[in-house]
């Protein structure tokens, strides 16, 4: 079953405000270089899984930033129900977001392609 274009425009609204939320109100030091990728939400708007990025590919930056977003969900809720005219505001769930260090791993398998035929 197909998204619906509310929890689409919904989705991209949550990530806009999260990354801006993270920039300006949120000042622990452990979620500074986590960037929101992308915001799935469910049908009913009741859950929205939040995934995220970070510069950073060290294990212990990512167990940090994890429970660094983890103990700013409250505050994050309490920000996007101030900014958004929803009568609900989903739970959030965060999850790192995989594609981007796959991409880089598939860059780098092309750059040495290119020069093992070179």
């Amino acid at each position: 079953m197909g998204t619906s274009f509310r929890s689409d425009r919904v989705a991209v609204e949550i990530q806009r405000e999260i990354n801006d939320i993270l920039r300006h109100k949120i000042r622990d030091p452990r979620v500074q270089e986590v960037n929101i990728t992308d915001v799935q939400v469910t049908g009913d708007l009741s859950q929205a899984t939040v995934y995220y990025s970070l510069l950073s590919t060290l294990a212990s930056d990512n167990e940090k930033a994890k429970k660094g977003l983890e103990k700013a969900t409250g505050l994050i809720k309490r920000e996007l129900a101030q900014r958004m005219t929803m009568y609900r505001i989903p739970d959030l769930k965060f999850a790192k977001d995989e594609s981007v260090e796959y991409g880089s791993k598939i860059d780098e398998l092309l750059r040495n392609l290119n020069k093992s035929e070179e």
